[in-house]
């Protein structure tokens, strides 16, 4: 089985790769487990670290149909399209947002289509869907009503994946992923971005600021949680899903007060003081379009995990990128 990751050098694109190429194997289009033989990392940089002969690392632009049809070809039986312009980004770049969160899914979609052998495909979306006047915790049957650019282009992504799978050219899987935190590394456009650099900043010795208020409520999920739904939302039966491929994942509901607390509660209080409060108004008005919680019955049901507490997910980031030592 040949796999494509758009995506394939960000965080969640390296780590898919690498788990699954520690678990071997994925569901085939006639429901046996198959043996991966190729991952394709594309991405407009080189993703690194591998060394394993199924990867290929290609660096182009998914917006690209040369790019596209140059990648997906008819060997490609699993697609996992990750490559996004992130929130922030997308929204003081319209074109930018519109080529890449668009464009670049109908082309792979379409690809997909002319190669003729209904490819699984898990597309990640976002709770960016939604949006404006929502019920205190937003349920499985909630009408999208996205109120930034990047919402918006997910929810049109989304229409594709359902409609395509519809028609037999794909069998696709719209997951709207929580906010990833904590994520490694520098932090990115997106609005989210605060969410880990309150805690990945802190833990590494650095001053960081938070730029909405202690009672912001954000749906979150850890690395761990992220990587494994991933995966199993392309092992589960497209049959389980029904009239509709989108799919809100578990997550936590949580406050940004409570996720410094608990950041002082496992790191000490010293390490919390390492956190400013200024107000940033771009990201407070594109934060609080979006849900704090929601209900996950359908995913729960298919057997989606999520995360219980925040210490938990503090603890698992000092254990996997700190090696157990927080910085002075």
């Amino acid at each position: 089985m040949q796999v494509l990751i758009t995506g394939g050098a960000g965080l969640l694109g390296a780590r898919l790769a690498r788990q699954l190429l520690q678990r071997g194997t994925l569901t085939g289009a006639d429901g046996r487990q198959q043996a991966i033989s190729r991952i394709t990392l594309l991405d407009v940089v080189p993703a690194t670290g591998f060394d394993d002969p199924r990867i290929r690392i290609v660096t182009g632009d998914i917006a690209d149909e040369k790019v596209v049809d140059a990648n997906l070809t008819p060997d490609t039986r699993s697609i996992f399209h990750l490559a996004a312009i992130v929130s922030g980004q997308a929204e003081a770049d319209f074109d930018l947002g519109m080529r890449i969160n668009f464009d670049a899914t109908r082309l792979i979609l379409e690809r997909a289509r002319r190669n003729g052998n209904q490819p699984r495909m898990v597309f990640t979306s976002s709770v960016a869907v939604f949006g404006g006047n929502l019920p205190a915790r937003v349920t499985d049957t909630q009408i999208l009503t996205p109120q930034s650019s990047y919402g918006a282009q997910k929810a049109m992504g989304e229409l594709l994946v359902n409609d395509y799978s519809r028609k037999g050219y794909i069998d696709g899987r719209a997951l709207r992923m929580p906010t990833v935190c904590v994520r490694p590394g520098a932090p990115n456009r997106a609005a989210s971005s605060f969410a880990s650099g309150i805690i990945r900043e802190p833990l590494n010795g650095i001053e960081t600021v938070c730029p909405v208020a202690p009672e912001t409520v954000i749906w979150l999920t850890s690395p761990r949680h992220a990587i494994g739904n991933l995966i199993h939302g392309h092992e589960v039966d497209g049959s389980a899903f029904g009239s509709s491929r989108a799919l809100s994942l578990p997550g936590l509901s949580t406050s940004v007060k409570n996720m410094v607390g608990a950041l002082e509660r496992v790191a000490g209080s010293e390490v919390a003081r390492r956190i400013r409060w200024e107000s940033d108004p771009a990201i407070v008005r594109i934060v609080n379009t979006w849900p704090g919680d929601f209900e996950t019955a359908r995913a729960d049901a298919m057997g989606f995990q999520r995360d219980t507490n925040f210490d938990d997910i503090v603890r698992a980031y000092i254990d996997d990128e700190l090696k157990g030592r927080v910085g002075a």
